[in-house]
């Protein structure tokens, strides 16, 4: 009976002890104060869902709190703007040329991505050019750093974290280095600007060289966006306007109705 008793007793701290390293995991913070501790942690919860050791030492080297992403996080004014003052904004003249221009020159690429997804090449050039300004400013901010911040904080805790376990599965895949991964304060990557949940859904090898870069290969930034569209159901030859099921797809990529109607109105203007 003694015997037993000291069976019980140990298993039960054995549970205590799992339930301390599980709940110091699921923990959050409005500073940086526990994120190191939170860090070691979240590593370990990794490595029980298959992450290997060797990725997140790899993916978390030097990766401290920042306090700047915080910031950007909690002052998101583009989005409470009317859609005319949003549209003046991010769309001008130039912006539509240029998006022209590309068209032209990548046609070929344009009806390759068509022929295989079915979505027309305005609304992908629309997305780029909003987003990243055709490649130009896909962000300089380290995603680990970033979501590791945010998984870390108390607003979004469950969002983010998911999202770092997907930047990892992205380095665990061999698709990109940690080094590579630079992009938006939100944890956004590439061209097209992929959450990394997305990325491991949605990105494609579409130039073909055995890796899916949504950062440096034009082919697999447009062909992953259009693969994405398509996934949600776009409807191949129907017009994408408010009330109808394309304009509902283009919500997919991003809610914000302000977002959803430039998209539109940009590509019908590349389309003219």
């Amino acid at each position: 009976m003694r015997i037993l008793f000291k069976r019980v007793a140990a298993f039960a701290m054995c549970l205590g002890l799992l339930g301390g390293a599980a709940q110091a995991a699921q923990s959050c913070g409005n500073t940086g104060a526990g994120f190191d501790k939170w860090l070691v942690d979240y590593s370990k919860q990794m490595h029980k869902r298959g992450i290997s050791p060797k990725t997140t030492k790899l993916a978390f080297r030097g990766v401290t709190y920042n306090p700047r992403v915080i910031k950007f996080d909690r002052n998101q004014k583009s989005f409470k703007l009317s859609f005319e003052e949003f549209y003046k904004l991010r769309v001008n003249d130039a912006l539509i040329r240029k998006g022209k221009r590309l068209m032209r020159e990548n046609a070929a690429l344009f009806d390759r991505i068509e022929k295989r997804y079915g979505v027309p090449r305005e609304i992908i050039v629309a997305i780029w050019g909003l987003e990243t300004g055709y490649g130009r400013n896909i962000g300089n901010m380290s995603i680990m750093r970033s979501l590791a911040t945010l998984a870390y904080d108390c607003r979004r805790a469950d969002f983010f974290r998911n999202e770092l376990y997907n930047a990892l599965l992205i380095v665990e895949k061999g698709d990109l280095e940690p080094s590579q991964m630079k992009g938006a304060w939100a944890g956004e990557l590439g061209q097209t600007q992929f959450l990394a949940s997305s990325y491991i859904k949605f990105a494609v090898d579409f130039n073909g060289n055995g890796k899916r870069d949504l950062l440096y290969s034009v082919p697999d930034a447009l062909g992953s966006t259009a693969h994405f569209l398509s996934a949600y159901g776009w409807q191949f030859g129907q017009p994408w306007g408010p009330g109808t099921s394309n304009y509902e797809v283009i919500r997919q990529w991003n809610r914000a109705g302000v977002y959803v109607k430039t998209i539109q109105i940009m590509a019908e203007k590349l389309k003219q």
